[in-house]
């Protein structure tokens, strides 16, 4: 059994391991909210059963919505108790986020073993709740065994998506309409906090394009119709084409969450991280973006300090270095973490599964 959602990022390992569970002729169940993004990804699958369940968010900030939610997470974790008392799973595999925290209750009163996934350097607060009751955590990055109680550590690195590792340049320039003139930027502002990256973007594009090729994805919504260039293409998302697009990037600009930038250092792409600020989150970004700066993978401009002036220099000088940054990166060593977590699922597995 798996869970995971409210955001894409805690999906995407659970799609990476769902489909060697199902060749393996594992049964393979589903539970995320009823109408979260989980379930709209997971809704493909026709070989999982996906179970809804109410719940609420857990906010560090006031709002009306605290009053309700806490009635909503106990729902659900009856409904999850419920669940996975009649489907009897061997194991529950959790990437985090909010309708998680139920499910890990469920799991732990059925007396299910619980191994649970961590993306961030620090854990985020509904991991944090989820811990105690877990057999263990994997880790993305090493620092993060300092967070974690003695001994549930288990250190895995990125799961990367397969099909990204797939690109093919060439395909890429075709579908951007690009010409091999020019380096190509490519801009990513992720669905929360986007705003503020395409304003400045935007400010600056003349500038920018004096010097790149850009591909702009600025989240739904948020396209701009009048700013038109044959050096610049702007897409809400790219879903089936990323991966071209992505071994086309000569560098790029990011927020600094982690799945993401992990999949650059994997395909060696030089990047300009602006983490989202403590304002905007729980400061989780920014030190993703330190560590990534310490070990030289990237640079950092933040948002208090981004303009289109600042932007520009920064990414400028990204490209001056780029070969400085990739020899950085050419010394992180690429494992088969996907490979690693599928054997701890299953090592984790009630005794006749593993």
């Amino acid at each position: 059994m798996f869970t995971g959602g409210g955001s894409a990022g805690h999906v995407t390992v659970n799609l990476a391991l769902i489909p060697r569970f199902v060749e393996e002729g594992w049964s393979v169940d589903y539970i995320g909210s009823e109408a979260g993004i989980e379930r709209q990804l997971i809704a493909p699958l026709k070989d999982v059963k996906y179970y809804g369940i109410a719940t609420g968010k857990l906010r560090r900030y006031l709002d009306w919505q605290n009053v309700k939610d806490p009635f909503k997470v106990v729902k659900g974790a009856f409904q999850a108790y419920r669940i996975i008392r009649k489907e009897k799973p061997d194991v529950l595999f959790s990437k985090g986020g909010f309708v998680s925290v139920p499910v890990v209750l469920g799991a732990k009163l059925n007396r299910v073993p619980v191994l649970i996934h961590e993306s961030d350097l620090t854990p985020g607060l509904a991991n944090r709740i989820a811990i105690p009751l877990a057999t263990g955590v994997c880790t993305t990055f090493t620092e993060t065994e300092q967070y974690l109680p003695a001994g549930k550590a288990r250190y895995v690195g990125a799961v990367i998506r397969e099909q990204l590792k797939q690109g093919n340049a060439s395909k890429g320039r075709a579908f951007c309409s690009f010409s091999s003139t020019k380096p190509v930027l490519l801009i990513m502002g992720g669905s929360l906090g986007a705003r503020k990256i395409n304003q400045a973007v935007r400010s600056a594009l003349g500038r920018l394009t004096e010097r790149f090729q850009i591909v702009h994805l600025c989240g739904k919504g948020q396209v701009e119709p009048s700013l038109e260039s044959p050096y610049y293409r702007q897409y809400e998302y790219i879903n089936e084409e990323l991966p071209d697009v992505l071994a086309l990037a000569d560098v790029v600009i990011s927020r600094a969450g982690s799945n993401s930038i992990f999949e650059f250092l994997y395909l060696r792409k030089p990047m300009l991280l602006i983490p989202l600020t403590k304002e905007q989150s729980r400061g989780d970004q920014l030190l993703n973006a330190r560590s990534f700066q310490q070990a030289g993978f990237s640079d950092v401009l933040f948002e208090e300090q981004m303009t289109a002036e600042t932007l520009t220099s920064s990414v400028e000088a990204l490209y001056a270095n780029r070969d400085k940054y990739i020899e950085r990166m050419e010394q992180d060593e690429r494992k088969d973490t996907l490979s690693m977590l599928f054997q701890m699922i299953k090592n984790t597995a009630k005794p006749g599964r593993k």
